[in-house]
C-alpha cells in the first residue's frame, strides 16, 4: 500500500510497498528538487531564445547573454542553498519548492543591476532578458508540480519511501505522533505500524490509524526483512538509560532512528523547529507575512488599490452621486473596526443605510428586508460596491486587499460579541484585515447569524494567515468576482 499524495497510508504490519533493488530514502528528494531546479535553468536558455526569434527576431551576442544566464543561475542557488530551500522541498505541500519564483526574481534583479551599475545595459538585448526571466521563472513554476508528480511515481513504483515503525503505543502520544506525521503532508511516509515492547500498557484495539506490531523484535524483524527505513521514538517521559537500551536492541539493523521531541507529542499547539545559533527551538507563533513576504504583500495592496481606485473612479463617481441625490446624509459611513494587532481603525463604505437608522457600532446585525437599508444600498451592497472606499484605506496603510475582514468593535454572534464567542478569534488580527478573504469566497459572506458560522470564518482566517502566497490572494480576487455575481445571500 501506498500513500496518495499529500496523505499518510497505514499498511499492515507485512503490508508495505515493493521494494526494488534499487530503492532510496526521503533524503534523495531534495536532490531531485535541485535538479528539476537546474533542468529549468538549462532548458529555459532554448526555449527563451525561440520565443525571441519567433517574435522579434533581431541579432544579439549569445555569448554575454548566456554569461549574464550563468551569473544569475549562480545567484539564484546560493540564495537557495542560504534560506536552506532544499532541506525539506515537500514539507506542508511544497510550498518550499514555489519560493523558487521568487528567488529568481531576486536574483535576475541582482544580475541586471550589476550590469545597469557596469554601464553594460546597452550591450545587452533587453527583449532577450525579458523572455529568458519570464520563461525561467514559468518553467520554475510549473516544475513544482511536476517534481511533486514525478515523486508520487517513484513512490507508487517502489522506489522512494520512507516506512516508518512509532515506538511507544500509549495512544495518547502515538495518536499525537500520527497526527503531526499527518500534518506534516509528506507524501512519500508510510507507517508500517506501532510498537512497544510494555505489553501490558497497549490498548491494541485502540490503534485504529495503526496496527500494533509488537515489541523491538518484531521491529528488528521487519528491518531485516528490508520492510522499516526508520523507528521514530515517542517515549516523552524516557531516561538516557532507556534510550540506550533501544539503541542497542535496534544496533544490529541497519535503520534509522530519530527521537521525537517530548514537546512534540505533549503539546497541541502546532509548531515549527527553529535554530537560535546551534539552539534548537520550537516556534510555537510566529510572525506572519513578514521580511520579503511582507515587501511582496505591501507592493501588492498599494499597486491593486491604486490601479482600482483609477479603473472603477466612474463607478465610484456615480454611486456617490446616487447615494446624495436619493437620500440625506454624508456619501461616506465611517465606522471604528478591529485592524492589524487588533488596533481600531477607521473604516470607510459608501452609506447604504438611513443616517437616523445606521449602527456606527455594529452591534445590530443587518437582515433581510431590513428596513434601515436605502433603495440604492440594497444594489450597493447585493454588489459589495459598498465595500469600494476600502480602497482608500489600502492606501492609507489600515487594510490590505485581501485578509480576514475587519468587524465592527461591537459585532455580535448570537448573544456573545465576536470575541468572546470564537476561542482563537484574536489570532486573525496577526494581519491586516482586507476588503476580501478567504472565509467571504467559501460560502460565509455577509450575515453570520450562528457560532458555529462564527468559527468556520476564523478558522478560514487563520488557514489564510498560516499558508499565505501571492497565488492565493490572486485566485481570491478572482473568486470573489464570481461571488459578488452569484452568491445571492448577501444583502
Amino acid at each position: 500500500m501506498t500513500p496518495p499524495t499529500g496523505q499518510i497510508a497505514v499498511p499492515g504490519a507485512g503490508d508495505v510497498p515493493f521494494a526494488p533493488k534499487l530503492r532510496f530514502t526521503s533524503n534523495v528528494i531534495s536532490s531531485l528538487a535541485a535538479v528539476a531546479d537546474l533542468i529549468c535553468l538549462l532548458l529555459a536558455g532554448p526555449v527563451a531564445a525561440l520565443i525571441y526569434d519567433q517574435l522579434i527576431g533581431l541579432p544579439y551576442d549569445e555569448s554575454i547573454h548566456t554569461t549574464a544566464a550563468i551569473i544569475a543561475g549562480v545567484n539564484f542557488f546560493l540564495i537557495r542553498l542560504s534560506r536552506d530551500a532544499y532541506s525539506s522541498p515537500l514539507a506542508r505541500g511544497g510550498e518550499a519548492h514555489q519560493g523558487g519564483v521568487l528567488d529568481y526574481v531576486i536574483a535576475s534583479v541582482l544580475v541586471v543591476a550589476t550590469i545597469w551599475q557596469l554601464g553594460m545595459l546597452d550591450t545587452f538585448s533587453r527583449g532577450v532578458i525579458l523572455a529568458y526571466v519570464v520563461t525561467v521563472l514559468a518553467l520554475l513554476f510549473v516544475s513544482t508540480y511536476a517534481l511533486r508528480g514525478a515523486i508520487a511515481l517513484l513512490v507508487k513504483a517502489g522506489y522512494i519511501g520512507q516506512r516508518i515503525v512509532i515506538y511507544g503505543a500509549d495512544e495518547q502520544i502515538s495518536q499525537r505522533a500520527l497526527t503531526l506525521l499527518d500534518v506534516a503532508r509528506l507524501p512519500y511516509l508510510s507507517i508500517v505500524g506501532v510498537a512497544d515492547g510494555r505489553k501490558t500498557r497497549v490498548d491494541v484495539d485502540g490503534h485504529a490509524r495503526a496496527p500494533f506490531i509488537g515489541g523491538l523484535d518484531a521491529v528488528v524483524e521487519l528491518a531485516r526483512r528490508g520492510e522499516v527505513d526508520q523507528v521514530l521514538i515517542a517515549l516523552p517521559k524516557i531516561t538516557q538509560e532507556r534510550l540506550d537500551e533501544i539503541l542497542a536492541d535496534l544496533a544490529e539493523v541497519a535503520v534509522d532512528i530519530c527521537l521525537i521531541l517530548r514537546e512534540s507529542v505533549e503539546l497541541t499547539t502546532r509548531y515549527d523547529l527553529k535554530f537560535i545559533g546551534n539552539v534548537p527551538t520550537l516556534a510555537l507563533w510566529q510572525r506572519p507575512i513578514r521580511d520579503w513576504h511582507g515587501i511582496l504583500k505591501a507592493v501588492e495592496d498599494r499597486g491593486l488599490a491604486l490601479l482600482g481606485i483609477l479603473f472603477l473612479s466612474p463607478l465610484l463617481i456615480a454611486t456617490a452621486l446616487a447615494i446624495r441625490f436619493t437620500s440625506p446624509g454624508p456619501i461616506l459611513f465611517v465606522q471604528r473596526r478591529f485592524g492589524f494587532n487588533n488596533v481600531e481603525i477607521e473604516v470607510l463604505k459608501f452609506r447604504s443605510m438611513y443616517v437616523d437608522k445606521g449602527d456606527a457600532t455594529g452591534a445590530e446585525r443587518t437582515t433581510r428586508n431590513d428596513n434601515r437599508v436605502t433603495p440604492v444600498g440594497r444594489i450597493i451592497r447585493r454588489l459589495s460596491i459598498d465595500e469600494l472606499p476600502q480602497l482608500f484605506n489600502v492606501l492609507r496603510g489600515d487594510m490590505s486587499i485581501v485578509g480576514p475582514r475587519p468587524h465592527a468593535t461591537h459585532m455580535k454572534v448570537g448573544d456573545a460579541y465576536y470575541f468572546d464567542a470564537v476561542k482563537g478569534y484574536s489570532a486573525r488580527h496577526r494581519v491586516k484585515p482586507g476588503i476580501t478573504g478567504l472565509a467571504q469566497v467559501r460560502g460565509l459572506r455577509g450575515e453570520i447569524d450562528t457560532i458555529e458560522k462564527a468559527r468556520k470564518r476564523v478558522e478560514y482566517d487563520r488557514y489564510y494567515i498560516d499558508n499565505w502566497s501571492l497565488a492565493l490572494d490572486f485566485r481570491i480576487i478572482v473568486e470573489t468576482a464570481f461571488k459578488v455575481v452569484w452568491d445571492k445571500d448577501v444583502y
